[in-house]
């Protein structure tokens, strides 16, 4: 198949699957004489494998080594549960901190009187993110974890 169908088929861009194949975690397709990309199933196999990865939040060292460790069935499966685990407690912080700014905006807008800006808490809060109720505000806006 060529790259159009391997997108199509796949879900991923175009331009996403030639930046795969460029850092290495599809290999390089066959050429057909007039220098289209040829793809297999294997291939089509292996992007599903990714996209489904890159879904979940896998960052792309994650995904070389999972995609490594799938071409080892013989081997033990601890690095791929330790890659998993990590992304799960990744994910927990995210939701954690996600629902800190739920709880900071739902009291910001149900302190707001909804009068005058001058009194506004939503403006008030926004001005001096310190005063958040936790005092974490800014932080959980910009922690990367």
């Amino acid at each position: 198949m060529q790259i159009g169908d391997l997108s199509r088929q796949s879900g991923v861009n175009i331009e996403t699957i030639r930046y795969y194949e460029r850092i290495g975690v599809l290999p390089k397709p066959a050429r057909q004489s007039n220098g289209r990309r040829t793809y297999s199933p294997a291939d089509a196999e292996r992007l599903d494998f990714i996209r489904h990865a890159r879904d979940l939040g896998f960052d792309l060292p994650s995904v070389r080594v999972l995609l490594a460790l799938q071409e080892k069935p013989e081997v033990s499966c601890d690095d791929a549960s330790r890659i998993a685990q990590d992304q799960l407690e990744a994910v927990e912080s995210r939701i954690a901190r996600l629902l800190s700014l739920r709880d900071e905006l739902r009291r910001m807008v149900s302190e707001c009187g909804r009068g005058r800006v001058a009194e506004c808490r939503v403006i008030e809060a926004l001005s001096s993110p310190a005063t958040s109720s936790d005092g974490q505000l800014q932080h959980l806006l910009t922690s990367p974890r």
